[in-house]
């Protein structure tokens, strides 16, 4: 169901257009209250929207986790969210923000933020799934200490590709390639998802090491969500924005200065690459690897 706050921006519309192949789509610029966009799922209290809409928590404990999820659905978007990840001994907890749909053949785009012993970096993990198909991780260090301060994390998702950006810095793309067979995320609206929850069983080291509760609550912190973005309304949706330049996601590419950056993070920080394991792929590397 459209929100309030979406029906009142619609009724704004300065340009609608239309898209041949993927139907047509409403704009929708968030920023500000989170309670606008976002609704806690799950947690029992351990999830909170406070200071007046400006920032969401998610805290973990022995009993539980938490977590929301985005009022609206998208089908493309540039979103961005600032996030403050869980500090000192995070070894054990996992902070996943992610874009998902429903159903056996759903569509996936994730960050996961894999914690670790105090003074150790934090694995910065993505997947893409398309039609229920996912085994495409890509694992990063990152280049700040992600518990410090708030730090911008940014899904691009338009028909050409995926792009995964930190503090504007893209880290990972992810090309359209169903030319090559390779089934792409481009029908089914996705929500946003985030939830803090134990995975100590496989996040740090394999497993080896355990959550330490004495430490907890464990908590991570959002702010400055916005969505420049399609959204679904009653299973219908058009694209309009109150400027042309906003548009420019829904074509957008990377220049040559983002290809670098691209670049640099993938030659530095870049620890795991589907793309790279061979052992994983004795029968050969998915076809997605094989396109440059």
């Amino acid at each position: 169901m459209a929100s309030l706050s979406s029906l009142i921006k619609c009724s704004s519309v300065l340009l609608v257009f239309s898209l041949l192949v993927f139907g047509s789509f409403v704009v929708d610029v968030s920023a500000g209250d989170l309670n606008q966009d976002f609704q806690i799922t799950w947690g029992d209290g351990r999830a909170r929207i406070i200071n007046n809409g400006e920032l969401l928590t998610l805290s973990l404990d022995k009993a539980s986790g938490s977590g929301f999820q985005s009022k609206n659905e998208y089908l493309f978007g540039q979103i961005d969210m600032q996030l403050k990840l869980v500090a000192g001994n995070s070894a054990g907890t996992v902070t996943a923000y992610y874009l998902s749909s429903k159903g056996s053949t759903w569509d996936e785009i994730d960050f996961e933020f894999l914690g670790n012993l105090s003074g150790d970096p934090y694995i910065l993990h993505t997947n893409v799934f398309s039609q229920g198909k996912g085994n495409r991780e890509q694992q990063f260090y990152l280049w700040f200490d992600p518990t410090a301060d708030f730090h911008t994390y940014s899904i691009l998702w338009n028909p050409q590709h995926i792009v995964f950006s930190v503090d504007g810095t893209p880290i990972r793309k992810f090309k359209n390639l169903e030319s090559k067979g390779v089934p792409y995320p481009k029908n089914q609206p996705m929500r946003i998802y985030s939830s803090l929850w134990n995975a100590d069983d496989w996040a740090t080291r394999g497993g080896l090491v355990k959550t330490d509760w004495s430490k907890a609550p464990f908590t991570a912190s959002y702010r400055n969500f916005k969505a420049n973005a399609c959204v679904m309304s009653s299973g219908s949706s058009s694209c309009a924005s109150n400027s042309q330049p906003s548009n420019s996601w829904l074509n957008q590419e990377l220049d040559s200065a983002g290809e670098q950056k691209l670049k640099w993070v993938q030659k530095n920080y870049m620890i795991y690459n589907y793309c790279s394991d061979a052992k994983r792929f004795p029968q050969g590397f998915p076809k997605e690897c094989n396109v440059a």
